[in-house]
């Protein structure tokens, strides 16, 4: 469990030492009024809340990356109606096409038809807030190092990944 008051990328680092055999990208995920967008790439932290134009300009002005996790998702803090205007304006470099927490298919297909309008590359992801949850999504992708080379690697992605349902916040209570 990462302790929330380490600086960001104290726990990326620590992983990344372990040499796991995967790659270990700092980043995270930030909530604006318009829904969550992930800063990958990044070295310090950006306030929650704050507009969506100001977040994705943070994110660029760290040299990361603006990636669109959920974003058609009705259950969660998803971009939904301003992630067009945001890829039309530049401000979205990836959009995930898969969330393994997402049964209804068709919002992942939503979200592959926006990608695929805008030029923009696909993500997958877990959505592991929780142990099983670890693994249900993920690319097969070439190597990459850096913002530019992983944005290419992405060209040649492959999507894995199966539905899995959201972990119960608490116990059920006894009969």
């Amino acid at each position: 469990m990462t302790d929330a008051r380490r600086p960001l990328g104290q726990a990326a680092e620590e992983a990344a030492a372990r040499d796991m055999g995967a790659r270990v990208i700092m980043g995270e995920e930030i909530r604006t009024p318009d829904g969550d967008v992930i800063g990958l790439f990044l070295a310090e932290r950006i306030p929650y809340v704050l507009p969506l134009a100001e977040v994705t300009g943070r994110i660029r002005d760290q040299g990361g990356l603006v990636y669109v996790p959920h974003p058609f998702d009705r259950e969660r803090a998803s971009l939904g109606p301003a992630l067009a205007g945001a890829c039309a304006g530049g401000h979205v470099d990836v959009v995930e096409v898969f969330n393994a927490k997402i049964a209804d298919q068709e919002l992942n297909r939503q979200a592959a038809e926006l990608a695929a309008r805008f030029g923009l590359p696909g993500g997958a992801g877990s959505d592991a807030h929780d142990p099983d949850g670890i693994g249900a999504a993920y690319l097969e992708m070439p190597d990459f190092d850096g913002p530019a080379s992983f944005l290419a690697a992405l060209a040649g992605a492959r999507v894995v990944g199966e539905f899995r349902p959201h972990a119960l916040r608490y116990a059920p209570r006894p009969g």
